[in-house]
């Protein structure tokens, strides 16, 4: 049998490693922009998104936006988008990335109980459909098309 790895590359998945953290969060670090940063891999957030502190960090044009974010403990929360930003991931790249910008401030309070570090934002789902995600959790792998 084929080896799981090479079947991938061959597909031309390109593979990116995260960390687990101690709240059991994926970490991942990203760049937007030419910026790099730690970000959460979010399988249940619809959108990706940064806070606003990290707004000038990724030279992000933030515009107005007529949607309200909800996650886990908040709802109606106020945002902006940033649109047409260059994310990459490892190898893999979109030059036409839209943003959403919000409050991470809960997020990051939450993992700072634990002295875990800060992220600047979250991959959410809009990029792991995009680009037919595979997450391989034994290996702490994922792959991107």
């Amino acid at each position: 049998m084929e080896d799981f790895q090479k079947i991938l590359k061959k597909n031309k998945y390109k593979k990116i490693n995260f960390k687990v953290s101690k709240t059991q969060h994926l970490l991942v670090k990203a760049s937007i922009n030419g910026v790099k940063g730690n970000f959460i891999l979010d399988t249940g957030a619809s959108n990706s998104c940064v806070g606003f502190e990290s707004v000038a960090l990724f030279q992000l044009n933030a515009g107005k936006s007529s949607t309200k974010a909800a996650g886990a403990g908040a709802t109606g929360m106020f945002t902006q988008i940033a649109k047409n930003n260059n994310l990459q991931l490892g190898k893999w790249k979109n030059k036409e990335f839209h943003l959403v910008i919000f409050d991470l401030s809960h997020v990051n309070e939450a993992l700072q109980q634990y002295n875990a570090k800060p992220v600047q934002g979250i991959i959410g789902a809009d990029i792991l459909l995009q680009g037919k995600a595979i997450i391989d959790y034994y290996n702490h792998c994922l792959y991107l098309r």
